[in-house]
């Protein structure tokens, strides 16, 4: 899989355009444009204190020394490149794709809806058809979302790895900045998802032995699974001092349900497992379900500290993270970023 492959020109232009900054102080390896808790020599100045014989000279800062007739040592903070591990789910649930996903790649800007090409009156196309690859799944735009940040954090000259898992963690590719290394990174995305069951706080405990240390973890999932256990896991990454973000991506009908007779409905974490319901008997309940659910995770994100958006895939990808962006550099993301809200404006996360 090729950049080409999932954006049009314009689109990965506006992503090189874009800036994400880690929140807090991260550790990396190379200088750059993120706080390090490390003292070095930078422009911007952190802190004074005494000296101690050994240190530089050319650090002591001579104007304190003439109010206080005492050698104090000037101390700038030092700033280091980003290191990014980004988890991607690959269990089952992700495989759902409706008709209203927008589909990533070139020249397709319509939505899932007209997978098939859609005739006018006159029996003349409107619209060219998705590639045959296309299925509108939430793992294909969860994929998209990490390939975009991958080139994004590369460009800037930051490191970024890669972990997709399902009940455990599968594929892992290690933080590197190289450019060729976006290669590695999009091919492991391409690999055929494993599909079954997860429980996304004990895959984070498993992913945290392989997470650099100090950096930024971005998990992208639908979400689905157990919330407490979850939200022990984000408690765990913020006592590593991480800086996390949580993109959680929905289908737009498992948002609003908009099922209204019997169907087969098929489990997508178990082989073989179906069965025939009457959508407006369950459709109230489910709704119900449903905000509870997000509700508790948006509290446990609130309570850790963690940047948390939930994104339906009728959004377009390259709009919906300039958006993200914006909002993360005024402060805390907690919301939603529908199809909708961006044409209304209204749905803007505080």
């Amino acid at each position: 899989m090729r950049l080409a492959d999932l954006f049009r020109a314009r689109d990965v232009s506006r992503i090189e355009s874009l800036r994400l900054v880690a929140r807090g102080a991260v550790e990396g390896l190379a200088a750059g444009r993120h706080r390090s808790p490390n003292k070095g020599s930078s422009v911007e100045f952190k802190e004074h204190r005494p000296y101690v014989p050994g240190d530089e000279l050319r650090n002591i800062d001579w104007k304190a020394f003439g109010k206080s007739d005492r050698l104090y040592i000037r101390e700038f903070e030092e700033e280091t490149n980003l290191r990014c591990m980004l988890l991607v789910d690959q269990s089952g649930s992700m495989a759902y794709g409706g008709e209203r996903a927008v589909a990533l790649t070139p020249d397709t800007s319509h939505t899932g809806a007209s997978r098939k090409s859609s005739e006018s009156s006159s029996g003349a196309a409107t619209h060219e058809p998705p590639p045959s690859w296309w299925k509108g799944t939430k793992q294909e735009y969860a994929c998209g979302l990490a390939a975009a940040l991958s080139y994004l954090l590369l460009s800037n000259q930051d490191s970024v790895g890669l972990m997709t898992f399902d009940s455990r963690v599968r594929d892992y590719v290690p933080p590197r900045m190289l450019p060729s290394h976006l290669n590695l990174v999009l091919t492991t995305l391409a690999n055929k998802y494993r599909g079954g069951e997860t429980d996304l706080g004990t895959v984070l405990r498993q992913a945290t032995v392989k997470l650099p240390r100090r950096g930024l973890v971005v998990l992208i999932s639908d979400g689905f699974g157990d919330v407490e256990s979850l939200g022990r896991s984000l408690t765990l990454l913020r006592a590593e001092r991480q800086d996390v973000i949580f993109l959680q991506i929905l289908d737009p009908d498992e948002v609003d349900f908009p099922f209204h007779e019997r169907i087969e409905f098929r489990n997508l974490e178990a082989a073989n497992e179906t069965e025939i319901i009457d959508s407006r008997v369950v459709r109230d309940r489910y709704l119900e379900s449903l905000k509870r659910h997000n509700a508790m995770i948006a509290a446990a994100c609130r309570r850790n500290r963690v940047d948390h958006l939930m994104i339906t895939t009728d959004v377009p990808l390259v709009d919906c993270l300039a958006r993200f962006i914006a909002i993360r550099q005024a402060g805390p993301v907690s919301g939603a970023v529908s199809a909708e809200s961006l044409k209304s404006k209204q749905g803007t996360p505080q």
